[in-house]
C-alpha cells in the first residue's frame, strides 16, 4: 500500500489552521506531518522530510516568503501558498521566492485539496484572480525591451490548448474536463510542455510560450 504524502502546515490563525487540517485529513492519501504557527516554530519543518508545505505569507514573526526561500534552499520540497493576500506584487513575489502554487484562503475546500494534489504532481495551481494579476504583470514586463525567445521545440495544438485553460486559472481536473481528456493525460502534456519550454511551473510556461509567440491570449 502506498504511503500517504506528508504535508506540513504553516498558519498562525488557529481557526484557519483547523480548517486546513480538516481538509488534509479528509484525504487518506495525505498525512499531516508537522504543524507550525510562526516562523520560529516552522524551523521544525526544515528538519523534516515532507512532500509539501502549505503556508501562509503573513506570519506573526516574519514573512512566509523568507521561509519559502530558506526551505527551497534546504531541501527539495513543494510549496503551496494559501493566503488572504491576492495583490499583484505579493503573487509575483511568492512565485519568485519559489512557491509552486498560489491559492486564496477563501477557495473552496475541494479547490485547496485539488491544489495540494496538483502541486504534488508537479503542477502549479493558481487562483483565477491571482492568475489574472500575474498575466497582467507579465504583459507589462520587459518583453518589449528584449528580443523574444526562440522556441527550441514547438508546442502541439493540444499543448497550446492546455496552456490556454491554465492561463484562465483552471486546475488539472478542470482542464481535463474542458479538453475531454484524463487528468493523467494532462500530467503527461504538462511534462512535455515543461521539457520543451525549459520551465518548472505553469506560470513560467504561459509566460515563455507568450514570449515565443506560441500562445496568444
Amino acid at each position: 500500500m502506498t504511503e500517504p504524502r506528508r504535508i506540513a502546515l504553516l498558519e498562525d490563525d488557529v481557526n484557519v489552521a483547523a480548517h486546513f487540517v480538516e481538509i488534509i485529513l479528509s484525504d487518506p492519501g495525505l498525512a499531516l506531518d508537522t504543524q507550525a504557527g510562526s516562523i520560529a516554530e516552522a524551523q521544525a519543518i526544515l528538519e523534516r522530510n515532507v512532500d509539501l508545505v502549505l503556508t501562509d505569507i503573513g506570519l506573526p514573526d516574519g514573512s512566509g516568503l523568507d521561509f519559502i526561500r530558506t526551505l527551497k534552499a534546504a531541501q527539495d520540497c513543494k510549496v503551496l501558498v494559501v493566503t488572504a493576500f491576492g495583490d499583484r506584487d505579493t503573487v509575483v513575489a511568492a512565485l519568485r521566492a519559489g512557491a509552486d502554487g498560489y491559492l486564496l484562503k477563501d477557495s473552496a475546500p475541494e479547490t485547496i485539496l485539488d491544489g495540494i494534489h496538483v502541486t504534488l504532481m508537479g503542477g502549479a495551481p493558481i487562483s483565477a484572480s491571482a492568475a489574472v494579476y500575474l498575466l497582467d504583470r507579465l504583459r507589462q514586463s520587459d518583453v518589449e525591451e528584449s528580443p523574444p525567445a526562440v522556441a527550441a521545440e514547438s508546442l502541439t495544438r493540444r499543448e497550446v490548448e492546455l496552456l490556454t485553460v491554465f492561463a484562465r486559472g483552471q486546475s488539472y481536473k478542470e482542464a481535463a474536463r474542458s479538453l475531454g481528456i484524463s487528468p493523467l493525460t494532462v500530467g503527461n502534456h504538462v511534462k512535455a510542455i515543461y521539457r520543451k519550454l525549459e520551465v518548472t511551473s505553469r506560470s513560467e510556461a504561459v509566460y515563455v510560450a507568450m514570449r515565443q509567440g506560441q500562445l496568444h491570449l
